[in-house]
């Protein structure tokens, strides 16, 4: 895991974003308290990227959503939220104890009742679903990306919304050399750009997670 630099303008910006666009919420500083208690990596989405996701759930009209590693359930929680009363986010997980922690977190948000979890490597969870989903959020193993982008393909439909996480990385993907993760976000990149089924675009972002960004594509 790459190891991120966070520079203190970077966390000054992303505090006062905040505070200023973000209500208090206990329930996800709870449930960021619980991850880190559990030993967890402090790997999930900002605050703001959180409701970027929920925002981008309700823009879309998406009532069918598909998240591909939910770790502690922060992300999970902030979809959910961004669904109509009938709406359902189905995440992968693999890690039975990160399962545990966000089954609580999601429950104690009050979303519990659209949010399941299916414990199992996300390729074989993946193999097993049918039908099509509105939204498709990706943030697991690097090195699988590629294939969750094609088997996301296949659960999709004209005007799906896929978002890949973690494609800045440092910049490190950048090297000649790039191996492991950086290899596998170059790769994710370039299966975006070249895919003849998505229109893609990427976002940087500085923030407490340090120099990162994201994709999102639409499926034509």
């Amino acid at each position: 895991m790459v190891e991120h630099k966070s520079h203190p303008e970077w966390l000054t910006v992303e505090h006062y974003l905040s505070d200023t666009l973000l209500k208090p919420d206990a329930a996800l500083e709870q449930a960021v308290a619980d991850a880190a208690a559990a030993g967890m990596p402090a790997i999930e989405v900002a605050p703001t990227a959180g409701k970027f996701l929920m925002l981008l759930a309700r823009i879309s009209g998406a009532r069918r959503v598909l998240e591909i590693g939910t770790l502690a359930g922060y992300s999970s929680i902030w979809l959910a939220r961004g669904l109509p009363e009938d709406g359902t986010v189905l995440s992968c997980e693999f890690v039975a104890k990160h399962a545990e922690v966000a089954r609580r977190n999601i429950d104690r948000a009050g979303v519990g009742e659209k949010v399941e979890i299916r414990l199992g490597p996300a390729l074989d969870t993946l193999a097993s679903l049918t039908g099509q989903f509105d939204l498709i959020f990706i943030d697991a193993d690097k090195g699988n990306n590629v294939n969750y982008l094609s088997r996301a393909l296949e659960l999709s439909h004209s005007g799906t919304v896929i978002v890949v996480d973690n494609v800045i990385w440092e910049g490190l993907f950048l090297d000649p050399e790039a191996q492991g993760d950086e290899l596998a976000i170059r790769q994710t990149l370039e299966f975006l750009g070249s895919s003849e089924q998505l229109e893609a675009t990427a976002i940087q972002t500085a923030s407490s997670k340090g120099w990162d960004g994201f994709a999102v594509a639409v499926v034509k």
